[in-house]
């Protein structure tokens, strides 16, 4: 899926330092883009048990108070983070998953951070993140660790040679040339395991050689396209998911397709995709194909 243009960059809060994190991305790309930023809360009911009749009228006030409290303060952030951005927003009702996938239809990019104030001890990337990165209608931006928006580091993409994959490659370009950073493409080839008593049976250097073309093939084209993008090419003998997030130790933004070659019938965020989500250093923007 290419990065539409025109539509607004949607940012989902709750009040959560991690959302504010993500209203600063979402509007350092807004301005970046000439787009205007949607900043989006939702409210979802309180259910209906015997446990909370009665209860509707008092919770409601309480929690729409603070979501409107929440989108007070992110409006403030946006604005201090890019001045004269043209701000929306909109206190929903619905289950926040679902809400922001709809909104993500007519976005340009859809941001969120990685956990909200629901998230659950220990769980490294909450499920909105996860939903909205494997159902998205835009590009999806989940922010992740300290990086700044202008930290002048690396936009690092995976590479898999998968249509999902390639998926990728368009918008990450268009990142490092809005942000004037280098591009490090990354393809890691150790998909399969090659049982040790084999092992010397395997030419390790052809499969290399092949494995470098394989990159440049990808990548052909779009150099041209953006001249002014230093690409650092990199192949590596290793698993993918593992030289990604070890590659976003020093990288501003990690770059990958929803799906990788690999991907099984059905399932709408890989593997690669899950752990990089999960375990990267830095903002991770997932592009569906």
């Amino acid at each position: 899926m290419a990065e539409r243009h025109g539509g607004p960059v949607v940012v989902g809060v709750d009040g959560s330092e991690s959302g504010s994190d993500a209203v600063r991305w979402a509007a350092s790309e807004a301005l970046g883009r000439g787009v205007g930023l949607r900043v989006v809360a939702v409210y979802t009911p309180l259910p209906r048990t015997r446990h909370t009749l009665g209860l509707e009228s008092a919770y409601r006030e309480q929690v729409t108070a603070a979501l409107q409290t929440a989108l007070d303060d992110a409006v403030r952030v946006a604005t201090e983070a890019a001045p004269g951005i043209a701000v929306d927003r909109e206190l929903r009702t619905g289950y926040p998953a679902p809400v922001l996938v709809a909104e993500s239809d007519a976005a340009t990019l859809t941001v969120v951070g990685s956990r909200g104030l629901g998230g659950f001890s220990g769980m490294l990337v909450g499920s909105v993140a996860v939903t909205l990165a494997a159902r998205g209608g835009s590009p999806v931006l989940v922010v992740r660790g300290d990086r700044r928006p202008d930290s002048g580091l690396p936009v690092l993409l995976g590479v898999d040679g998968s249509p999902a994959g390639e998926a990728a490659i368009g918008p990450a370009f268009e990142w490092a040339a809005r942000r004037a950073v280098p591009l490090r493409a990354v393809h890691a080839w150790l998909d399969v395991t090659v049982a040790p008593a084999a092992a010397s049976l395997v030419d390790q250097e052809a499969w290399e050689t092949e494995e470098r073309a394989l990159l440049a093939e990808r990548l052909a084209g779009h150099p041209g396209e953006y001249p002014e993008v230093e690409v650092q090419r990199v192949v590596v003998r290793d698993r993918p998911a593992r030289a990604l997030i070890d590659g976003s130790a020093d990288a501003g933004l990690v770059v990958v397709g929803s799906r990788g070659r690999g991907g099984v019938a059905g399932l709408l965020l890989g593997s690669v995709g899950q752990a990089v989500l999960h375990h990267a250093h830095c903002p991770v923007l997932v592009v569906r194909s």
